[in-house]
C-alpha cells in the first residue's frame, strides 16, 4: 500500500525467498510496475553492525518493523536513524494477562511472562528513547498470503471431508482479523499524529466461537456444513504437535480505539473474508503447509471406540 502511495520502500529480509509475490487477479504489467518500485536490503538483523551501517547509509525516515520479537533487535535500527520521524511496530494481542474480563483493551494489564513478552520489551525500549512509535497489537490473522493462515487448519479438514476435532465445548470464544485490514490499519498510522506513542489493537469486527468459526469456513468456502468432533484435550498426549491452532480460551479483543482515532475500519466481515482467503489463496492450491492429520486420527479414533 505504501507504494501505491508513492513513497519508496525499501525491504530488509534475509533474501530467503522473494521479497514480492504477484497477487491473485493481477496483471503481470501491475506486478511488474510494484516490483520494480521496491527495493531490497539483504541481511541478517541480528547482525547488528551491519543493521547500523547499511541503515545509517541509507537515511530511511520511517521503520516498519513487522517481524520484530526482542527489544535487542531494534536497538541497533534507532541507533543507526537518529532523525528517525515514526517507528510503526507489529506487536502482539498475546501480551495481554489472561482475564475472566473480555474484550481485551489496549489499557488492560500485559503479561510479563507471556511468549510475546519480548514484544511488550520493544515497546517500553520505544518509549524510553523518545522516538515517535506505534505499535499494533493484532489478535489471530487471516487472509491469502498470511504467513500462518489459521484458516487453512479447516480448510485442508473440509476438503478432505473429515470432521473437525476442537477442544472441549467448542464455545470458546475468539476473533480474526484479516490481513489486508492489517494492512490497511499499517498505513492509517503512517504520519498519523493521533497515533504517536499509541498502541491500537486491530482484527475483525465480531467475535466468534471456535465451532463457529469451523462452519464459517464451510459456508465461506462452499462445503456442506462440517461434522464437528468435541474432545478434551487433557485425555490425549500429542507430543510436540500442536492438534488445534487456537490457543484453548475466550480470546478477543476491542478494536474500538483504532476505530476512533485511526478513521479505519475492518472492510470484511468473517465470512466474506475467509471467502476471500480460500478463492485467492487456498482454492487455487497454494498453502503455507501440507494437511497433517495425524493428531485428528488419535482422536477420532478414540471417538470411534467410545461411540462403539
Amino acid at each position: 500500500m505504501c507504494v501505491t502511495l508513492g513513497f519508496q520502500v525499501t525491504l530488509f529480509t534475509r533474501g530467503k525467498a522473494s521479497i514480492t509475490q504477484q497477487l491473485p487477479g493481477e496483471s503481470d504489467q501491475e506486478y511488474k510496475e510494484f516490483k520494480s518500485k521496491v527495493l531490497h536490503l539483504k541481511g541478517d538483523r541480528k547482525d547488528s553492525e551491519f543493521v547500523k551501517s547499511s541503515l545509517a547509509a541509507e537515511g530511511f525516515e520511517v521503520v516498519y518493523d513487522i517481524n520484530g520479537r526482542e527489544a535487542v533487535e531494534a536497538e541497533p535500527i534507532l541507533d543507526a536513524l537518529p532523525n528517525l520521524e515514526q517507528y510503526i511496530y507489529c506487536s502482539s494481542a498475546g501480551v495481554y494477562l489472561k482475564s475472566d474480563l473480555l474484550p481485551h483493551f489496549e489499557s488492560d494489564a500485559v503479561d510479563p511472562k507471556s511468549r510475546h513478552k519480548g514484544k511488550l520489551e520493544t515497546e517500553s525500549l520505544l518509549d524510553s528513547k523518545g522516538v515517535n512509535w506505534t505499535s499494533l497489537r493484532p489478535v489471530y490473522i487471516y487472509g491469502p498470503l498470511n504467513y500462518n493462515p489459521v484458516e487453512e487448519w479447516f480448510f485442508h479438514r473440509l476438503k478432505a471431508g473429515r470432521p473437525i476435532p476442537i477442544p472441549n465445548s467448542g464455545v470458546q470464544i475468539t476473533q480474526l482479523g484479516h490481513v489486508k485490514d492489517l494492512a490497511d490499519a499499517f498505513v492509517k498510522v503512517l504520519g498519523n499524529p493521533k497515533a504517536s506513542k499509541q498502541v491500537y489493537n486491530i482484527s475483525g469486527s465480531k467475535y466468534v466461537t471456535f465451532n463457529g468459526l469451523a462452519r464459517a469456513c464451510a459456508k465461506a468456502a462452499g462445503f456442506p456444513e462440517p461434522e464437528i468432533i468435541n474432545y478434551n484435550p487433557k485425555e490425549f498426549d500429542f507430543g510436540k504437535k500442536k492438534a488445534f491452532p487456537f490457543r484453548d480460551q475466550h480470546f478477543f479483543a476491542s478494536i474500538e480505539k483504532a476505530q476512533a482515532e485511526l478513521n479505519w475500519k475492518p472492510e470484511f466481515g468473517l465470512i466474506d473474508g475467509l471467502a476471500d482467503s480460500y478463492n485467492l489463496d487456498f482454492g487455487r492450491g497454494t498453502y503455507r503447509k501440507e494437511a497433517d492429520f495425524s493428531t485428528d486420527d488419535i482422536i477420532l479414533g478414540k471417538s470411534l471406540v467410545l461411540q462403539n
